[in-house]
């Protein structure tokens, strides 16, 4: 299956993708053709839950490892 990541697309094109009712088809056109089709499924998007009460230390101590992290991965 192909994925394509919302948060890589320009707002308005992710909005239309993400505002597609069910069963309405969004046409992928290029050049004047038509070269797919997308139909919503109209689920609702999961809201993100909501981090635990984190103590600010605990907090800004994960956020400095993850970086560390992917500094290190980098390089």
């Amino acid at each position: 299956m192909k994925r394509i990541d919302l948060d890589d697309l320009p707002p308005k094109l992710a909005a239309l993708l993400t505002g597609a009712e069910a069963g309405e088809e969004v046409l992928l056109v290029q050049n004047g053709a038509v070269v797919g089709r997308l139909t919503g499924g109209g689920a609702e998007p999961k809201a993100a839950e909501p981090e635990a009460d984190i103590p600010p230390d605990e907090r800004a101590k994960e956020i400095f490892e993850q970086f560390r992290a992917s500094i290190e991965d980098e390089f």
